[in-house]
């Protein structure tokens, strides 16, 4: 949207079998990675546009965020669900705030109601990496800092010279 590239036809592509996931694109084109807020986007943007408020159902906009994902990444054998034999990644979500409450359809409070900053816990490949909102395995604050320092040297690279020239 962003962009103003087009809308996929996700509703179509999947219902003639294509495996489409929903995906943040990263910073660097998106300006945020947080895949609620994807959801969220991606099944109102598909009803908006057809007008149809049925169109990508809240547990189809779900699936594409993990397992048809995986699929049309082709690691839905790895990851994408939670089963034996697969990587162990899971997030744990706060689900009693006033935003989330009360609770009728799981899958609807996942894509409209619920929020990155909802995630309490993260597990990864079966490592915990962020516990009760605490990063375990990352320096924020060093990381910020480096991200702070490599903006002053891009703004820094695109002053104006002397010259006038860049």
């Amino acid at each position: 949207m962003k962009s103003a590239a087009g809308l996929m036809p996700a509703p179509e592509m999947l219902a003639a079998g294509v495996p489409v996931g929903i995906g943040s694109d990263g910073a660097a084109s998106n300006n945020n990675q947080d895949m609620f807020r994807e959801m969220d986007l991606a099944a109102k943007l598909q009803k908006f546009s057809r007008m149809d408020p049925t169109a990508l159902p809240a547990e189809q906009t779900v699936a594409m965020a993990t397992i048809i994902g995986a699929r049309a990444l082709h690691i839905d054998q790895q990851t994408g669900s939670v089963e034996i034999g697969k990587k162990a990644d899971v997030i744990i979500v706060e689900t009693s705030a006033p935003h989330s409450t009360p609770m009728y359809n799981v899958y609807a409070q996942i894509v409209y109601a619920l929020q990155n900053s909802d995630v309490r816990t993260t597990i990864i490949n079966g490592r915990i990496v962020m516990e009760d909102r605490r990063l375990l395995t990352l320096d924020e604050p060093a990381i910020l800092a480096k991200a702070a320092e490599y903006k002053a040297q891009i703004e820094k690279s695109l002053a104006p010279d002397k010259a006038g020239q860049h």
